[in-house]
Parts: structure tokens; C-alpha cells; sequence
């Protein structure tokens, strides 16, 4: 058992525990501050200092010896109780290992090695010294977080269905320049790791952990890495790191932690992690320890106090007493090594950049608070949301050489948004995006597919399910997900068998999926979704939808496609105009058209003017096998669909599908009922 730091002399006077501080400058000016209060407080005594730049003259007191290195301070028979570690990253393990054969104790800054294997060596070091290590985290000394694991469990939340640590600070060139290892992955083939989520809020990361219950390497399942930089180098500034936990006792069975970071925001703003539950959710401000919570019971905020981790250390005497222990800091060397042996930090290119000040600038990444916020709610990476600087790598659709679409095989997606394949970007021929998927407000809308909200039960639609007994939307834990079995591709078509899966994983639906597509003149083209839904049960399925169970003018379901923001948008059928007159009717077509503000392949809809929208319309045409009425959105969300169980279940059976034919004609600039009609007459259509 490790004594107290607090011992007597030989003449049976009390001593004050020793202190050396390895690294004056930078964030070490911070500890000689701590040092020089603990100090006038008679908890400690620093002793000695090591730097090979010592601090400027009268920065500390005449008895506190001044040396250029650890190994000369340790030479000089010092015997420091505890060596506080405040330097370049790639020198932390050496000098931690270096105390730790001294006998001291270590206080250790973030983040605490540069790889796992260092990680190894320094956990087994410390075991075999009996002594302390503590990781400068200072986040996890805070009140808060004990006050938030109460919290969580009385169920004020409900249960948790995932956290996000998000990040938005601004940094300039110089930040980047400030020493040699600053930005570097390595540094004369010595690992560094610098980064986002590595050093600069490596807090958020460490703090989401914590949350998530992952302390060792073992309470980690995954990590997925989508590292991104707008900075000339070598680290990522702007990254996703999505974590998994391991099921285990220490842990909340498999929470997802997506962290979404960036250095090249407009303007800093406070991090923090949030924690979603099905009853409401809790966001902890940790630099602040300011906790908001939203729950049944209203919105309330609390700030709370934070324990100093030095004075933590000095009381402890095990490992057990630490707040932030080497030994639960696993978890977070995990997603260390994951970064570090990822590929490179993929180049922003500059079309999505702005510089922002004069002489030292910083970089803003066009649209990057948007993408934060999204990733975070959709526990999706840059590239999944298809942030345009990104490489989705996804089979595209393409008319005439021109890439129209694309086709996402959403496994990727969150389990409670109903994984499943969807078109997503939809184009105009001149490029115009149509689509949306995991927007902020519905991040369960995925592009242009099929979807379903009730399947015997099932939620194929993602979010909450409405059910009749509670007369509301509820979270349960009813989410499947669909999956394409095989696919065959031709000219101008794509054929897909693809099986329903039940949350259990078992078959519900088999379906026969097939996309068409082909140019319409210059300006349009057309996209033809055909699908067959047949139960996979060897009984009746049910297909239903929140109005079949008793949600008034709620029966969407089957066929939907979610439109990005369209501003001045028009919205008619051959006899009715506008979202109320058309919503619940039944009709041939059904046009949109409008400015899509979601815009052009290229960067300009990023910058944000208002005026860089690009006109172009939609013609959904009705299946012939059913006179589904149209679901339409616009006041809310945008969003148009063909609902195959308006306001009561539809039944398939085996060899009995239920099968849908739906044509969308999609236009550049806005087209008037008489086009329309032509189109549709030239399409060999009934208009």
C-alpha cells in the first residue's frame, strides 16, 4: 500500500510532500501557478524544476533548484515525493518510466503515451514501483461527473441510447508553429500523435469515456477514426472518432460515444458531452462543470465544483483514490492507437476553407458546425454524412457519363435509425443536390428508399415508434434494419434481393428491389423505384405506419424521399396546391419545385448566402398498383412520400407481395403543370 505523502522527520516534524515539475513553460506555467497556491497553503513544497529553458528570473523561489533535465534533477538526490511530467508528448513515457525508477510518485499530463505499447510498458512499471500515476485529465476531477452516473441511473433520462463529445474551438497558424512536435504525427521517426482528439480537446474524448463507462483497453469494442485536416500538417484538426464499448460489467453494455472535433470553427465555443436517453437527455459543459438536463420533469442547470487531481493524488494511497488513474486511462489509449496507426489525415481542399484574420489567421471548414451537430445526433463520421471534402468511395448512378446519384448501403447507420440502402446524393443533371439524409431534425431520414414504421411490430423507419396504447411517440427497442442479399447491376438498372431483419436478426420481409434510370431530355431525368414486400414469416405480415395505429394523417410509410431545405417552395397535384391540400390526397403526380439551398456539388452552398440556391423541380408519379395517398412535409421538415398503409394495416403474404411502381422525374428550374403534363405524355405515362 502506497503511505501518505505527508510523513516526519527525524526529529518528528511533519513534511511536506516534495515536488518536481519536469516542463516549465506552456501548460507547465499552469502547474507552477497550482504549485505556487498549494504552496502559500502548506500542502507541498516544490523543490526543483527541470527544463532545458529555465523559467525567467524571479519566477520561482531562490530555494527551488533549477535543472536542465530529469536525469540531472534525480542525479542531484532530490528525492521528490511526486515528478509532475509537463512536456512534448513523445517525451512523457521516457520521463514518467524515469521518476517511476526514482521511487516517486507521477503526475503525468495528457495525453499520457504515445502508443499502446508505451502504455504496456509504463502500467507494468508502475506496478512493479508501488507507486501512484495520475493523467492530467483535469475534467474527471469534476463533481459532475459522479452527480451525472446518479442521475443516469434513477432512470430521470430513461435508458441510454448513446453520447456524443463535441468540440468547436478556433486555433491560428501559430498555434501550429508554437515548437517543433506541434502538429506532427512523428517527429524524427519518434511517434508524437499530436491532434484533435489526441491533445488540443482530448478532454472531450476522456470525459465521453468516462461517461461511457470505458476505463481499460478491454471496455473497448471499436474505434473508427475518420481524420481530416484544413491545417498544412500533419495531424487531423477536424475528426470523428466513434467508439464502442464492450459489454461488461463496467460498462453500459455497448454504448456508442461518437466524438465530432474540430480546431477550424467560426468561433470557439464551450465543448461538452451529452448523454441521449429515451426520456430526455443530460449535457455536461465539462470545461465549466456546468450540467444541463432535460427530462420529463423540465430543464434544469447545476454547475458543480471540481477536485484538484494534484491535491487527489497527494490523499491518495491506492490506485482505487485516484481520479484520473494510468490504470482508467485505457480506454482513451485505445482510441490513441487507433488514431495513430489510422491512415494519414485526409487534406481538406481549399474550396472548403476560409481564412479568417489578418497575419496569424485560422482556418474555417465551410458548414463544419452543421456537420458537428449531425454527427453527433447520427453517430456518423464526415464521410458517412457525405461532407463534400470528403471520398465516399459508394457505387454511383449515371446518366449519360453524369453522376445522378448514389447508393448507400446504410450499414453504417445507427441500430435505432433502422439501418437500410438509400440514394443518397440525388442530383439535377447540373449538379443540385435533392436529397438529404441524417439531418439535424430527423437524423433516421435517409435519402430516397423505402421504409416502414410498423412491421408486425417492427420499427423499419427509425426513432420513435407511435404506438396506439400510449397515443405518443416512445422509444423502444423495436428497431430493424434491412440489408441487400445480393444485387445484380446493367446498363441504366440495378436489381437487389434484400432481406427485413427483426431486432433478433430473423427474417420478417424478403424484398425484390429494382432501380431504372434514364435521361428525359436535357434538363431532367427520371428514377423508377419498383418493390415487391412479401413475408419471409411463412405467415401474414402486417405493414403499418403511425396512422394505421391511430396517429391522425400520420400514414406514412412504403416509398419516401426527404428533400434538403427547398426555400420558396411550391408544392401541387393536377387538382390540389400547397402541404394541406395536398397531404392525404390521392392523385397521379405530385409536384416540388423550389429553390434546393442544399445546392451544388461544389462548395459554394457552404459559404452560407442566402442567395446561392439553385431552382429545380420533382415529379413523384403514383404507383399503379394502389391508390396510396401522398404523405407530404414542409412546414416541419421537407419531405414527400407514397404511404402504402394510410390509416390501416396492409397484409403480405407468402407468394402474395405488396408491390409499388414509383417514377420521380427530377428537373433543373422550375417546370409549370403544362410541362409537367408533356413529360409525363412524352414518358408514355397517363397524365
Amino acid at each position: 500500500m502506497t503511505q501518505p505523502l505527508t510523513a516526519t522527520t527525524a526529529e518528528g516534524e511533519a513534511r511536506l510532500p516534495r515536488i518536481a515539475l519536469v516542463g516549465v513553460h506552456g501548460f507547465g506555467e499552469r502547474h507552477l501557478e497550482n504549485l505556487a497556491r498549494l504552496s502559500a497553503d502548506r500542502a507541498l513544497e516544490l523543490v526543483a524544476v527541470a527544463d532545458p529553458q529555465p523559467p525567467e528570473d524571479e519566477t520561482l523561489d531562490p530555494d527551488v533548484a533549477v535543472f536542465a533535465s530529469l536525469d540531472e534533477l534525480l542525479a542531484a538526490g532530490t528525492a521528490p515525493d511526486v515528478v509532475i511530467v509537463s512536456t512534448p508528448i513523445q517525451t512523457h513515457a521516457p520521463l514518467a518510466l524515469a521518476a517511476l525508477r526514482a521511487g516517486a510518485n507521477v503526475y503525468l499530463e495528457k495525453p499520457p503515451v504515445a502508443s499502446m505499447a508505451q502504455y504496456e510498458v509504463l502500467m507494468a512499471a508502475a506496478a512493479s514501483a508501488g507507486s501512484l500515476v495520475q493523467v492530467g485529465f483535469q475534467s474527471l476531477g469534476s463533481e459532475a461527473l459522479p452527480a451525472i452516473e446518479t442521475l443516469v441511473e434513477s432512470g430521470e433520462i430513461g435508458e441510454v441510447r448513446g453520447i456524443s463529445a463535441t468540440g468547436q474551438w478556433l486555433r491560428s497558424k501559430a498555434y501550429f508553429k508554437r515548437s517543433r512536435w506541434a502538429g506532427k504525427r512523428s517527429l524524427n521517426g519518434i511517434d508524437v500523435v499530436d491532434g484533435v482528439a489526441t491533445n488540443a480537446l482530448a478532454h472531450a474524448v476522456a470525459t465521453g469515456l468516462r461517461l461511457a463507462g470505458a476505463r481499460t483497453v478491454a471496455d473497448v469494442e471499436s474505434v473508427d477514426t475518420d481524420l481530416y485536416r484544413a491545417n498544412d500538417t500533419e495531424s487531423d484538426d477536424t475528426s470523428v472518432v466513434r467508439v464502442r464499448t464492450a459489454d461488461g460489467p463496467a460498462t453500459t453494455g455497448g454504448t456508442v460515444l461518437t466524438c465530432a472535433l474540430t480546431l477550424c470553427a467560426p468561433v470557439q465555443s464551450a465543448p461538452s458531452v451529452t448523454i441521449y436517453g429515451t426520456l430526455g437527455q443530460l449535457t455536461l459543459f465539462y470545461t465549466e462543470d456546468r450540467l444541463e438536463v432535460s427530462s420529463p420533469q423540465g430543464v434544469r442547470t447545476e454547475t458543480f465544483g471540481r477536485t484538484d487531481l494534484l491535491e487527489n493524488l497527494l490523499a491518495a494511497r491506492t490506485d482505487q483514490d485516484l481520479l484520473s488513474p494510468l490504470s482508467a486511462s485505457g480506454a482513451y489509449v485505445s482510441v490513441l492507437e487507433a488514431i495513430r496507426t489510422a491512415d494519414e489525415p485526409q487534406e481538406i481542399p481549399s474550396d472548403f476553407i476560409t481564412w479568417e484574420g489578418t497575419g496569424d489567421a485560422h482556418a474555417v471548414v465551410h458548414g463544419i458546425e452543421s456537420l458537428i451537430r449531425r454527427a453527433a445526433l447520427g453517430q456518423a463520421t464526415f464521410a458517412e454524412l457525405g461532407a463534400p471534402w470528403t471520398m465516399s468511395g459508394r457505387p454511383t448512378l449515371d446518366v449519360d457519363g453524369t453522376p445522378v446519384a448514389t447508393l448507400q448501403d446504410g450499414t453504417n447507420v445507427r441500430p435505432t435509425s433502422s439501418p437500410r440502402p438509400y440514394l443518397h446524393p440525388v442530383r439535377t443533371l447540373a449538379g443540385t443536390v435533392v436529397t438529404d439524409h441524417l439531418p439535424e431534425d430527423h437524423v433516421w431520414h435517409l435519402g430516397a428508399g423505402v421504409a416502414l414504421q410498423d412491421v408486425d411490430g417492427i420499427n423499419f423507419w427509425g426513432g420513435r415508434t407511435y404506438t396506439r396504447d400510449a397515443g405518443a411517440y416512445v422509444w423502444r427497442k423495436d428497431h430493424g434494419r434491412i440489408v441487400v442479399e445480393a444485387a445484380e447491376n446493367a446498363d441504366g438498372e440495378r436489381r437487389e434481393q434484400l432481406s427485413w431483419l427483426g431486432p433478433d436478426g430473423s427474417p420478417v420481409l424478403r424484398e425484390q428491389r429494382e432501380w431504372r434510370w434514364a435521361a428525359v431530355g436535357n434538363s431532367a431525368w427520371k428514377l423508377t423505384l419498383d418493390f415487391a414486400l412479401e413475408s419471409a414469416t411463412g405467415r401474414p405480415v402486417l405493414l403499418g405506419s403511425p396512422g394505421s395505429n391511430g396517429r391522425p394523417q400520420g400514414g406514412y410509410g412504403g416509398f419516401f424521399w426527404r428533400l434538403p431545405k427547398v426555400g420558396d417552395a411550391t408544392i401541387w397535384t393536377p387538382d390540389s396546391r400547397g402541404e394541406d391540400a395536398v397531404h392525404g390526397s390521392v392523385a397521379p403526380w405530385l409536384a416540388w419545385s423550389g429553390t434546393f439551398d442544399a445546392g451544388h456539388a461544389g462548395a459554394s452552398h457552404y459559404v452560407g448566402d442566402p442567395g446561392l440556391g439553385h431552382p429545380a423541380t420533382l415529379v413523384f408519379l403514383a404507383a399503379p398498383q394502389a391508390p396510396d395517398p401522398w404523405f407530404v412535409r414542409h412546414s416541419g421538415y421537407p419531405g414527400v412520400g407514397l404511404s402504402v398503409a394510410w390509416d390501416a394495416p396492409v397484409s403480405t403474404e407468402p407468394g402474395h407481395p405488396v408491390h409499388r411502381t414509383v417514377t420521380v422525374l427530377i428537373a433543373d428550374g422550375f417546370l409549370a403543370t403544362q410541362d409537367i403534363e408533356q413529360l409525363i405524355t412524352t414518358l408514355g405515362e397517363s397524365a
